[in-house]
Formats: C-alpha cells, structure tokens, sequence
C-alpha cells in the first residue's frame, strides 16, 4: 500500500503533498518538523513487524494519549477506557518473548524507537529545488504543465500571543486558483485574488498557508504558474509578502475576521471535528477551550495586531521548496535580497527585485 501512494503522489499533477514535505525539509534542515513525513522508498521494505511493536511500546504509553468523546455518558467512556486501555493488554506485551527473539533479526536499530523526540524545532530556512515534469491534469481541462513554487517564513506556535492575529493575517492573504468558484466565504476578496489572481493570467494558484505547532510555526504561499514565468511568479509572491504589513482597510480586516470565525463555527458543527478537536487541545496544552473563546480572541484582532506579526515574520529568513520546470528559481540569497529591500524602501519608490532578473 505505501509503495502505491508513493508511485500515485508520483503520478497526480496535485501537487501540495509533495511540497508540504520539501518546505518543511528546508525551514528544518535535519531536524524535527524537517524530517520526512512520507516514508522515503528505501525505507519500506527495512520496517518489519518488531520495528512496528518497538515503536508502540515507546510512543503508545499512557501520558502521550487522549481518549474523548462527544455525545457519551461519562461514566460509560470512562469504563470504556478503563477495559479495552488499561485491563487489556497490548499486543507487545502479549508476545514481549517472541519480540525479544525477533530483535535479532531486525534491519533497523531501534535505540530510536525507544524514547519519544523531546527536541525543540530549530527553524533554519532553507532552498529545496527539484528539477522533474510534473504531470498535467487528463480530460479536456486545457491546463498546461505547471511549476511550483513555495515561498515561507518562520510562524508562530499555537502557544504564542500573536497565534490569533496569525490566523487572521493567513485568512486575510487566502488565495486558492483560477478556477475556484465563487460565492460567499470562497476567499474571492483575499489579496492573493485580488492582487495576484486577478492580475496575472499566467498564474494558476496562489495559496496562502498557515501551520502551527507547538513550539514553532510555518507561514508559506503556494503558487504555480507555465514555467516561462517563474521568476516574474516568484517576483509577485515576495512583494505580496513584503506589502503584507501596509493598507490594511477596516474592511479587509473585518471580512477576515468573520470569514475565520465562520469557518471555525462551521467545522464544530460536525461531531467527528468536535471530538477530534477536544483531542488535539488537550494533548497539546493539557486543556480545552471552547469556541466562544477563540470567537471573542478573533474579535478582538487590530490592525497593529495583524501589522505585527506580519513585520515578525519578515524578519526570518525565507524558506523555498520548488518542483517543475524550475531552473530559474532565483537564488535563495536573492530572494532575501528582495524581502529585505522591499521591506526596507520608501512607500513609491521603484521596487528593487528586479535583483532577481
């Protein structure tokens, strides 16, 4: 099955999979967030049964897990839990003896496996290229081949202050491609619509994404355009990024701000979203807070707020993963050049990434 998707992800001219993995590999170089998430393919075959016992016993343990429920008795959950997590036992320990014969026989060592990763993840930024075709997407859709680029910066952790303004400024941007359908809360408003989208026909997609984890963040736009563009592509993405912290109206602000509140509401209104979202808070800050909690948070967003944590983000240096036709990606060097002198130059003067041409 994981020999399949690898050959599919391969074969699909979507695209986000791929990338999410090459940019978190170069804002981490080597470490935690940076690591693979799709298995790499010389690794399938080494992952044998005791790897996979090994790797529960350590990481499937009591003070790592979260049990929760919606729309059940609590007394029933808590005998529910109590029977099939703590008086039955786990298969590792049913076959510890048969475990311990197989160690010998493993292709992989597994004094990794045996203690959770407690790193902090170091933010480096980073340059990623893979020079590939990329298929085109069959029937009659008339799409050419496309090249993909993205561009991030260091965000925020879920813990952070500025964690809500984050979402706002990411809402704000939105994006998507240029053949989304319209209509209401479809982001046809966001500035990567109206400021790029709308402007640029060679441009497919451009996405605005925001990932937050618990002790750092990653903000990145997504974009893909015919490859005889990508450096004006990449030209059009830092400056959105740089002019991120100017203009903002009362309006764009408060469209924002409702369109994310909106959302949020929306996917409460699912059982499965609710208890999957009492899961991830309590595993990640130890308790839950209630959606009216984060309604009043986004409410009371400012203009500096958002302002802020777009001036914290242009602080980082950048990170880029590309896939394509992508030969004339500028340079790392040159794409920090451009965020630091967009950033830096007068409101009307002559724009200076023409560094990149």
């Amino acid at each position: 099955m994981i020999h399949f998707e690898l050959e599919s992800l391969l074969t699909r001219p979507e695209q986000e999979p791929i990338l999410m993995d090459m940019i978190h590999a170069a804002a981490y170089r080597n470490n935690t967030l940076g690591l693979p998430k799709i298995c790499p393919k010389e690794n399938i075959d080494r992952i044998d049964r005791n790897i996979l016992f090994e790797y529960l016993k350590h990481h499937y343990t009591p003070h790592r897990m979260v049990v929760a429920g919606v729309g059940v008795e609590h007394e029933d959950l808590i005998l529910a839990v109590q029977k099939y997590f703590v008086e039955e036992e786990s298969v590792w320990e049913q076959e510890e003896e048969k475990e311990k014969e197989q160690k010998t026989k493993s292709s992989i060592s597994t004094k990794f496996l045996n203690t959770a990763d407690t790193s902090i993840a170091q933010y480096t930024g980073g340059y990623i290229l893979e020079e590939c075709n990329v298929p085109v997407y069959a029937g009659p859709s008339g799409l050419p081949e496309l090249s993909h680029v993205v561009i991030g910066l260091e965000g925020y952790s879920h813990q952070d202050s500025d964690f809500v303004a984050m979402c706002v400024l990411n809402m704000m941007m939105g994006g998507g491609n240029s053949f989304s359908a319209g209509g209401p809360g479809k982001g046809m408003y966001t500035r990567l619509y109206t400021n790029v989208l709308n402007r640029y026909h060679w441009l497919y997609s451009a996405t605005a994404y925001n990932h937050a984890y618990a002790d750092t963040g990653l903000f990145y736009i997504h974009a893909s355009c015919t490859p005889s563009h990508v450096r004006d592509m990449v030209e059009v993405i830092v400056h959105e990024m740089v002019t991120m912290t100017n203009n903002i109206t009362d309006s764009e602000l408060a469209r924002a701000k409702k369109q994310l509140q909106s959302m949020l509401l929306m996917n409460l209104e699912q059982r499965p979203v609710v208890f999957e979202d009492i899961g991830r808070q309590v595993l990640a800050t130890g308790s839950r807070k209630r959606p009216e909690y984060f309604i009043k948070a986004i409410d009371e967003v400012s203009k500096d707020d958002v302002k802020n944590v777009a001036r914290r983000l242009l602080k980082s240096p950048p990170s880029v993963a590309a896939r394509g036709e992508v030969r004339t990606v500028p340079s790392i060097r040159d794409i920090q050049a451009g965020l630091i002198h967009e950033h830096g130059r007068l409101p009307g003067s002559r724009s200076r990434l023409s560094l990149f041409r």
